[in-house]
């Protein structure tokens, strides 16, 4: 009686062939095998099956009775392993069923989710996906457990199990009430530059999941010699430009999301006074996936969405006044 664990799988296709064909040469020119090969896969075969397999009966090979009982259910079992490997390249999003969870920011929440939702109702109504809060201390780490399927992340350096791409860089602008006392009495209207000792001057609210109470306008101030005060941290985008509506505080806000939300946040959007190095903003997948189907309809759908807010900064921002369009960052 074989072992499964020691027994060679590929000698399976041999056996088919040769209840086809019943020749050593034919099974090898429909396997693309040599003729002692196939012979020495026979022999493999008659030695791990405990029996003679087949014998010769003038030019052609006879099976024996046991050879015969496994010729249907062989080829049974290896058209469902064909099926199942072909299976792997059709994947039809109108009537598959599969269930996708993505880690990132509630930025993603805003500007990837409505619009996923809209495309999945008409063209994969039956897929569903799970959008859940960034891990602070392991935000790569979820896809090596199996708990996530992709992560939206800044750029970030991986380990080998992993794989990412660049979906879009993500400019910021300044955030302010649109009642600001401040802005109103410097008469800065949407657009505008916001003043560097302004900007200075008042606190600032930081999008940080760590409470991290440092950030890339810090490093771009540090370059010229200034600092600000960030007087509040906040693990959610939604509660910054919350928080930064309801007081006399501001905020640094990946410029998108910010015209997104200012007319109903009752906002104004301001160009930073200095130069703010845009976040790289990649999806990453754990490699066990980088051939899978469905994973790659979904990846491309994600990418397609998030591609427009790559140019966002140069497209979609109200003219400044002097006629231009477009911020710094």
């Amino acid at each position: 009686m074989a072992n499964l664990s020691s027994f060679d799988m590929n000698l399976l296709r041999v056996l088919d062939a040769l209840l086809i064909e019943h020749s050593t040469v034919k099974a090898g020119e429909r396997l693309g095998l040599s003729q002692p090969a196939v012979s020495g896969a026979l022999k493999r075969l008659r030695l791990s099956l405990g029996d003679e397999l087949f014998f010769r009966s003038g030019q052609k090979l006879e099976a024996t009775e046991y050879a015969l009982s496994l010729k249907d259910p062989l080829q049974e079992i290896l058209s469902r392993v064909e099926t199942l490997i072909s299976a792997q390249d059709v994947f039809d999003p109108a009537t598959a069923e599969y269930s996708f969870v993505i880690s990132g920011s509630d930025f993603f929440a805003e500007m990837l989710m409505p619009a996923l939702a809209k495309h999945l109702s008409v063209h994969a109504p039956s897929l569903r996906v799970h959008l859940v809060d960034l891990i602070p201390d392991d935000r790569v780490g979820a896809l090596a457990s199996h708990d996530v399927d992709f992560a939206l992340l800044p750029e970030t350096r991986l380990p080998d199990w992993a794989k990412g791409q660049r979906v879009f860089n993500s400019p910021f602008s300044v955030i302010a009430r649109k009642s600001h006392p401040r802005t109103t009495e410097l008469a800065l209207e949407t657009g505008d530059i916001m003043p560097l000792e302004l900007f200075c001057d008042l606190g600032h609210v930081l999008f940080s999941t760590e409470g991290n109470p440092k950030g890339l306008g810090d490093e771009a101030l540090a370059r010229i010699g200034r600092k600000r005060t960030v007087v509040m941290t906040l693990p959610v985008f939604s509660g910054v430009y919350r928080a930064v509506a309801s007081s006399d505080l501001i905020a640094l806000l990946p410029s998108a999301l910010a015209y997104r939300v200012a007319k109903s946040a009752n906002l104004n959007v301001f160009q930073p006074p200095i130069p703010v190095e845009p976040a790289r903003l990649d999806l990453i997948w754990h490699r066990r996936f980088s051939d899978s189907p469905p994973h790659l309809w979904l990846k491309d759908r994600i990418t397609d969405l998030l591609r427009p807010l790559d140019a966002c900064g140069d497209r979609k921002l109200p003219p400044r006044r002097d006629g231009t369009v477009g911020f710094g960052t």
